[in-house]
């Protein structure tokens, strides 16, 4: 079982790269599985979450070339599955397992899915219901609708669905049922989350309508996908992951005097949250669009580090920076004042439960911290103390706390690290290049500070 040792760090000034976006790598190679010819996808995140849903498409007869570690090529299968013969295993990937079942539920077979035990615990009554609603058969044979998740193909019929929560997922299962069902699709989103999956739709040449609505005085948007439409094929690049990038955004940002250049990245707007909430708490944040690649923005973030002071994190934003919210707990602790995140118990169902295990660790290096039942309330400017931590299996878990480490007295272990190679392959090695950039010497040149004037 590997484990991760962090000292407190020098000055940070580099310049990195980070591995390909994770949510669009999932989307992109199922789109690519489901077209009517070749598709080249170059950027690939060769992490262990999206390497299961290329095995899953392999084992549903796609034929799926990885002639890199991060290049694809994809020979669409024209909508066309077949039966995998087996259980298909989805490992740690709630996303795999979720998008998977909206492309298996009008399919003309039986399919099972099976998860590691972490994923064996998360519930799929989320993606059930509708799928049900569209004349789905989808049996969870675990506790409290949990996997195994077997999935009776049948034919489905258009629905109009109100997503209770805001939630991509549950958003892109229903959207990619669509594309099997009969009729017309549309999924109503009262909060906005991230929206790589119509972006996709378009760039595959899937018809896709959008409507924004007011209801109550509250603006709603609406998506409508016809039943039968065939992606076409193309070749995609997939940008840089931002949730990876924003462990090293944080650790400059809570130093003062770093500098720290993050090339090639994704920028799209349902993610950039991190962003506004570094600006919030006193980061000076330089975002510069060099393209809009193939329909998602690309570009660099240039951050420099100060005196952080604490924030809210609530409501509409949480969809934002869901999957940031354990690095943006951990500069809680470093920053000046109350951090207070709120409306968050989504984190209580992701791979351990979020919350909880940011509290205990915050806790044994010596941060306040006072857990809710949908957050928490975070006392900053308490010294860190290194100490060992475990990872609770949870990749985001582990890689916050290596960078709280770098601000902690003492040496600081984070047990079981295996996890990290879910979703950000090269983490350790990004890491020890950080350290060996980072100098003693002189202030790095400051970057432009993009914040609204207080």
């Amino acid at each position: 079982m590997a484990s991760l040792r962090v000292r407190k760090a020098p000055r940070i000034s580099a310049e990195i790269r980070v591995p390909g976006d994770k949510s669009i790598s999932h989307r992109a190679v199922m789109l690519a599985s489901l077209s009517n010819g070749t598709c080249v996808l170059r950027g690939f995140l060769p992490g262990e979450d999206c390497l299961a849903t290329v095995n899953a498409l392999r084992a549903l007869g796609v034929d799926i070339e990885q002639p890199e570690p991060t290049t694809l090529i994809v020979r669409g299968a024209r909508r066309k599955l077949a039966p995998a013969g087996k259980p298909i295993d989805c490992g740690n990937s709630g996303t795999t397992m979720r998008l998977l079942a909206g492309l298996l539920a009008g399919q003309e077979f039986t399919t099972t899915l099976v998860g590691d035990p972490s994923l064996s615990r998360r519930p799929m009554r989320r993606v059930i219901e509708p799928l049900t609603l569209m004349g789905g058969r989808l049996l969870a044979h675990g506790e409290k609708d949990a996997p195994p998740l077997e999935i009776v193909g049948q034919p489905l019929r258009g629905t109009e669905y109100r997503l209770p929560i805001a939630s991509a997922q549950i958003k892109s299962c229903v959207l990619l049922a669509g594309l099997f069902a009969e009729g017309r699709t549309t999924v109503i989103e009262s909060a906005p989350s991230r929206d790589h999956t119509e972006r996709l739709l378009d760039y595959f040449l899937v018809p896709l309508q959008r409507e924004m609505v007011d209801v109550d005085g509250k603006r709603e948007s609406r998506l409508t996908i016809e039943g039968g439409a065939m992606p076409e094929s193309r070749d995609f690049n997939i940008p840089g992951d931002i949730s990876g990038a924003a462990f090293w955004l944080a650790a400059a940002a809570a130093q003062p005097g770093a500098h720290l250049l993050v090339k090639d990245v994704g920028l799209n707007d349902t993610r950039t949250g991190i962003l506004s909430v570094l600006l919030r708490m006193g980061a000076r944040v330089r975002e510069v669009v060099e393209s809009i690649d193939q329909i998602e923005r690309i570009g660099s973030i240039e951050i420099a580090g100060g005196e952080l002071r604490g924030t809210v994190i609530e409501g509409g934003e949480i969809p934002n920076v869901i999957d940031e919210l354990p690095i943006i707990a951990v500069l809680g602790a470093l920053a000046e004042g109350e951090t207070i995140i709120r409306d968050a118990a989504e984190l209580r169902v992701k791979e351990t439960d979020r919350l909880a295990a940011l509290a205990a660790n915050l806790r044994a290096m010596g941060g306040e911290v006072e857990e809710q039942p949908d957050g928490l309330v975070i006392q900053g400017g308490r010294p860190l103390k290194g100490a060992t931590l475990p990872s609770f299996g949870d990749h985001r878990i582990a890689m916050a706390f290596a960078i709280a480490g770098l601000f902690a007295s003492g040496e600081t272990v984070i047990e079981d690290t295996d996890c990290i190679a879910t979703s950000y392959p090269g983490f350790e090695e990004t890491l020890q290049r950080v350290l060996e950039l980072s100098v003693e010497g002189e202030a790095p040149t400051p970057v432009i500070s993009t914040a609204p004037p207080t």
